[in-house]
């Protein structure tokens, strides 16, 4: 079998009991990973450490396997009596992981349903179908084939977790809880139900429908919203607009232009000081020195009556003058 037409035969979907022995199979896998580093002092102090809080899920005890199999592995790089535990540890765990991988990606048809409805102005589709794969990962790693649940429908929710986090994170300028993301989302479905049935609806209305209160719909509508550039942005008897606010960059700025012109004039005597007249007459052409306009090496030659090597040359001279001479940093 191809690598292509096991990938493909890896995200095909599965049913009900095909998910459950997939899930068997990564319990054996992961059991014998850790049968093989079973009395090893490094991995045994990580695999019974006690957890920060309880344990809902399998995935904290997953983690510290895994970090256990990893100590033993660099532990085995000095010790020569644990390198076949370590191997065997590894295989397994690299086994656990393979499968682990062909359950989550059996859901993939999940990522793109769920990355097709959230899609939006923050985030696009193929972003959050990423996402959604993250999701589907975390999903395996806890799923319990024991329990009456389908693979699934229990990846359902950790995609969609994993989507509408990352639009919180990523694809707001504002950054919102999870909860406000799916309140705000919640409410605009309900402002498209209202509309294609052609009923007037308030704030309230909308709060009711969503289960919130209007001062929460009113502030999670507002977020994300245009500003205008006349809106007031602060209080008292002559409120000034944002666009007061705002710097041009490409405005004339008096302080800049003075010390520009004071850095010329100084960097101009210095140039007295070490440079020839030919010099002076080639870097203040190049540079645009005086009018601003760089030129090139044949526009000055053309002007002195020089070839371009030869202008290259002198320019060169000049600035190396310019290096060598301590008098040019004494006068600037």
């Amino acid at each position: 079998m191809s690598f292509i037409d096991n990938r493909k035969k890896q995200s095909e979907r599965l049913t009900a009991d095909e998910e459950k022995v997939l899930a068997r199979k990564i319990r054996v896998a992961e059991d014998k990973s850790r049968d093989a580093i079973d009395g090893v002092d490094v991995a045994m102090a990580i695999v019974s450490r006690r957890p920060d809080r309880a344990e809902r899920t399998r995935a904290g005890a997953v983690d510290r396997l895994e970090e256990a199999v990893e100590a033993v592995w660099k532990a085995s790089k000095d010790r020569a009596d644990l390198k076949p535990r370590a191997r065997a540890a590894k295989g397994a765990w690299a086994e656990a992981e393979a499968l682990r991988w062909q359950l989550a990606m059996s859901g993939r048809r999940i990522a793109h349903g769920e990355a097709r409805k959230l899609a939006g102005p923050f985030m696009d589709e193929e972003d959050l179908v990423q996402e959604g794969y993250i999701g589907l990962l975390r999903a395996a790693k806890r799923f319990d084939p024991d329990r009456d649940i389908r693979f699934s429908t229990y990846a359902r929710w950790w995609v969609r977790a994993q989507m509408t986090r990352a639009i919180d994170h990523t694809g707001r300028p504002v950054r919102l809880p999870g909860c406000a993301v799916e309140q705000t989302r919640n409410l605009r479905k309900a402002i498209k139900r209202f509309e294609a049935a052609g009923v007037e609806y308030g704030l309230a209305d909308l709060a009711d429908e969503v289960g919130i209160d209007k001062e929460r719909a009113e502030l999670l509508l507002s977020q994300g919203s245009t500003i205008s550039l006349e809106q007031p942005v602060d209080d008292g008897p002559r409120p000034r607009s944002l666009e007061r606010f705002l710097s041009d960059e490409d405005a004339v700025r008096p302080d800049g232009d003075a010390i520009n012109s004071q850095e010329l004039h100084r960097m101009h005597d210095a140039f007295d000081m070490v440079l020839s007249e030919r010099h002076r007459f080639v870097l203040t052409r190049r540079y645009g020195l005086k009018d601003g306009e760089f030129r090139t090496l044949s526009e000055v030659g053309k002007e002195m009556g020089l070839s371009r090597e030869r202008v290259r040359q002198i320019e060169r001279e000049a600035l190396i003058r310019l290096r060598e001479q301590s008098q040019i940093r004494e006068a600037m």
